[in-house]
């Protein structure tokens, strides 16, 4: 366990008769309550110093609301520092709209998460219009989450190579197969995303692609040692993926394994894992 401060650089929380998610249709063990007094008991006597929230997937209509009130949970716990709410940026030039109701949120707000995943296109990112919605991200200090499955890597290398200006995080390691130990072309396809310097890497996720009721931490080991080898130290960072996390392991238990999984860095390069790439990618200190 590390034995300093740790950024969380993705916790979600939710509650179900709030928002409405229909994605929890169905899902008895996240189709409930998660905020954050259940996130403290999940943490507790974890040196979990600061965290970043990411957008839930509440159904359209709420998404601004969820957002205004991620921000306003700062209040309740000022270890909540940063704010990845949803935007449409399929609309192009015209989510500048809600770009600048973002922007009037405050500060909190670090990024924008547009997840891509669910797309039944797999060319839906490269439609001319999102491009430009996550070109446009630059212009408003705003990084952007990407968040697919490895199905969408080929087209996700292609959005970013037309996004330079654009400071993008790939969540959950781009979601390679781990529970049929597909490796391949993952690994090829996350060198050269790594190529592009303005992407770092979440090491979040990895327990749900796995076998949720019989993973090893022997599963994990290839997958985290090849993100490591191809972002380097200074462009990977921990995520917790609370509650999500909890279909496959407990809180604790996924920072023990990457705990593990990492004790080979220097003492450098575990702060960097563990907090201070997070804060400098989502600015957290301002």
């Amino acid at each position: 366990m590390p034995d300093f401060p740790i950024v969380d650089s993705h916790l979600h929380l939710w509650n179900p008769r709030t928002f409405r998610m229909a994605w929890l249709d169905g899902n008895d063990v996240l189709n409930q309550r998660y905020e954050l007094a259940e996130f403290r008991q999940h943490s507790e006597d974890l040196p979990i110093q600061a965290m970043v929230y990411l957008q839930t997937e509440v159904e359209t209509p709420y998404a601004f609301l969820e957002a205004r009130w991620a921000v306003e949970l700062a209040q309740e716990d000022a270890r909540l520092r940063g704010v990845v709410p949803w935007a449409p940026l399929e609309f192009g030039e015209r989510a500048k709209t809600f770009l600048e109701a973002l922007r009037e949120l405050g500060p909190l707000v670090k990024g924008v998460r547009r997840i891509i995943q669910f797309e039944d296109d797999l060319g839906f990112c490269l439609r001319p219009d999102f491009v430009r919605g996550v070109q446009i991200l630059a212009e408003y200090d705003l990084s952007f989450d990407v968040c697919i499955d490895h199905r969408h890597l080929p087209n996700a290398i292609k959005l970013i190579a037309q996004c330079p200006n654009t400071s993008f995080i790939l969540d959950h390691i781009g979601k390679p197969d781990i529970k049929s130990r597909v490796l391949d072309p993952w690994r090829e396809q996350i060198s050269q995303l790594a190529a592009f310097s303005n992407v770092s890497c979440k090491i979040s996720g990895l327990v749900t692609e796995a076998n949720h009721q019989g993973w090893t931490l022997e599963d994990l080991r290839p997958y985290v040692q090849h993100v490591i080898a191809a972002f380097g130290e200074d462009r990977i960072a921990f995520g917790g993926d609370w509650p999500v996390v909890l279909q496959a392991s407990q809180y604790r238990r996924w920072i023990e394994t990457l705990d593990r999984l990492t004790e080979h860095l220097s003492a450098a390069a575990r702060q960097n894992l563990w907090a201070e790439n997070a804060t400098r990618f989502y600015r957290l200190e301002g």
